[in-house]
Formats: C-alpha cells, structure tokens, sequence
C-alpha cells in the first residue's frame, strides 16, 4: 500500500512527548493523571478521580435517548518496582511490574522515583563473563539497579522506575517508551474536545491495566454506559523472520496498515455489531485500517463487557512496534488515522446500532 503521512499537528506531538517522556508504572500514574486533569478540566462537563486513581471524564450531550458510550485508554506503563537496597551499598533490587522480557533488562538506563534520578540495571562487560555466563540469561533476582553513592539515599521501597528513553520523532515514525498505551491516552483527550453532541462520551484513564485490567472493571461499573471501545496499541508484530525460510504469516498487525480493529484477543469476543461499525465507518471515510489477528494479549475491554449484567465493547489500537520494551516505534499516520476512525464513528452511533440482534 503507498502510505500518505499525516502528520499530526505540533500541539498533538507535544502533548504525546510530554505523555510519554512522564512516567506512569502501574499503581503509580501521577504524573500522567495530572497531565490528563490539565487536558480536560475544562473541557469535560464532569471530572472525576476515583478511589483506584482512574480520571473519569463526561462530555453530556443533547437531547433524548442519548446513547452513552465510554472510552478506555490506561495510564500506566511496564517498569520496575524498587524492593530492597543491598547492604553497604548503593545497588537496589527491583520486582518486574507488568509484562517485561528481563533478556532485554542488564544495561538499560532507567529513571527512579518521582524525581526521576538516573540510574542503570547493570550488567558484567561481555570480556568478563564466562561461556556459561554467556549461554544463560540473568534472572532478574541477580541484576541491581546502580544508583551512585549521593543518590541512593533518595530512594525508597515501593519506589518506580521506568526506562530513560526519550521521545523523538524519526522522519514518518515516532520512538518512545510507553506508546502502550499514551497513544490511547492523547486521542482520548482529543475525542473528549471534539465530542458530538448527540451522545454522552464517557472516557475512562484507567490506571493498572498492565497488571490485570484493575482500573477498568471500576471505571466501567461507576459509567454502565451502552457500549465501550478500548483505545490502546498493539505489537506490530511485522518484521521478518529471520532465522526461518517462511513468510512471516502471524503478524498480528502491521505498521502503515491503519488502525488495528480486534474481532477477538485473549480477553474478549468483539460484538460483530462493533466491528462492522468500524469497518464501515472507514470504508465510506476511506481510511486504511486492519482487523487485529486474534491471539494473546488484551485491552482494558477484557474487563469492561463482563460488568454489571454486560457490556457490548470493542478495542481499536495504533500498531507499534517492540511493544513492552525500552522504545517502541509506530506511525504517526497510524495514530492520526485511529483518531479520525474513532471520531467518524462517533458521530454515527444512534440507538439502532445496539438494536440488531447479536450474532456472536
């Protein structure tokens, strides 16, 4: 397919870079919270941070039989948790906090705490290591965080830590840590701004999805809205395969391919009435999208259709790829693609789109 690049405005791409550039580990998501609040407040008609931390945000429409739609995006990231110093020193353990591969752990920078002191997982230089060493990844019960002698006494158990990557624009694509999921976040924030006036939007920035979808289930009880669209990222898993001779036939999704449509992931069943929206909401609209192929992983959807007594929900993401590592990299005309996907369909949804019999 030939890729036309939409670039996304600098107003948009700051706010993603300051998204992503914040640090958010699950059950920690302060900074992205506040950046939310900043975004929203006035703009939403209601706003509301619940007991687990999740932003709940109304944008009430007009007239009767509105249908209330929620959206969900989560604030936190993969990272670390610092458990314990070592004795005599300034090196810390840590406990995975989300899905991490820990092979890709021993050398990275990352940034502690709140005041974001840098730090590194370290690991022995390659010349020193033994053949057996080398054969065996490290656990993660063996690597340290190095803190430095002045400002080891800064941190605390419990405390986070995230990866020192920094946003950058390269070109048509965009490197970040935590792109799963700020993409979700910063087109929430803009669907909120540019809210039809014939539904009540409901968006949820929910916290701890990266640890078991947590902020979701109670964002999702306190809406009971009509219907739900989870907005996240999902791995570009479209690189070839370079150890085998076979065509890479499992590829989940794929960079400049649009907007990743689920029918079913590890969690969730997509209502057929959701997706057919999607789908025919960017065929008139003429944008690419995908349909998502189904496999492992989830979206904060997968909590959201099993409240109160159900919930039809879909989950709609920007491909990006080497998710759940240091830097990802995606699109950006994926991204603006997915906002403009999402905000067509808004404007289409009336009560005969849940009024169809459900075929799944």
């Amino acid at each position: 397919m030939t890729e036309k690049i939409t670039i996304m405005d600098k107003k948009q791409l700051d706010l993603l870079e300051k998204l992503c550039n914040a640090t958010a580990v699950s059950g920690d998501e302060f900074e992205v919270r506040k950046i939310v609040r900043e975004e929203i407040d006035a703009v939403a008609d209601e706003v509301t941070v619940d007991a687990l931390g999740n932003v709940l945000a109304i944008k009430k429409g007009r007239g009767a039989n509105k249908v209330r739609v929620m959206l969900a995006a989560h604030m936190d990231e993969i990272g670390l948790m610092i458990v314990k110093k070592d004795d005599d020193d300034d090196l810390f353990q840590f406990e995975l906090v989300g899905g991490i591969d820990d092979r890709q752990l021993p050398g990275k920078a990352v940034l502690v705490g709140r005041d974001h002191l840098p730090g590194v997982i370290g690991a022995k230089p390659i010349h020193m290591t033994t053949k057996k060493e080398r054969q065996n990844k490290i656990k993660v019960s063996e690597m340290r965080i190095d803190l430095g002698p002045d400002i080891g006494d800064k941190v605390e158990p419990g405390d986070r830590a995230t990866f020192a990557t920094r946003f950058a624009v390269l070109g048509p694509s965009v490197c970040a840590k935590a792109l799963d999921d700020r993409f979700g976040v910063a087109i929430l924030i803009q669907l909120l701004r540019q809210a039809p006036d014939h539904i009540d939007l409901l968006a949820a920035f929910t916290v701890q999805e990266e640890v078991g979808l947590r902020g979701a289930r109670v964002a999702a009880y306190a809406f009971e809205p009509d219907m739900a669209v989870a907005v996240d990222a999902t791995p570009a898993h479209d690189l070839p395969h370079w150890d085998e001779e076979d065509e890479n036939v499992h590829y989940n999704t794929r960079l400049n391919e649009g907007p990743a449509i689920y029918v079913m992931d590890r969690a969730t069943i997509a209502d057929r009435r959701l997706v057919r929206w999607l789908q025919e909401t960017a065929e008139d609209m003429g944008l690419p999208f995908q349909l998502r192929q189904p496999g492992g992983g989830g979206t904060d959807a997968g909590v959201i259709h099993k409240t109160r007594s159900g919930i039809p929900s879909i989950s709609v993401s920007v491909p990006a790829r080497y998710a759940h590592t240091a830097a990802s990299i995606a699109r950006l005309s994926d991204w603006a693609n997915t906002v403009k996907l999402l905000g067509a369909a808004l404007e289409r949804v009336t009560p005969d789109l849940l009024a169809g019999e459900r075929r799944n």
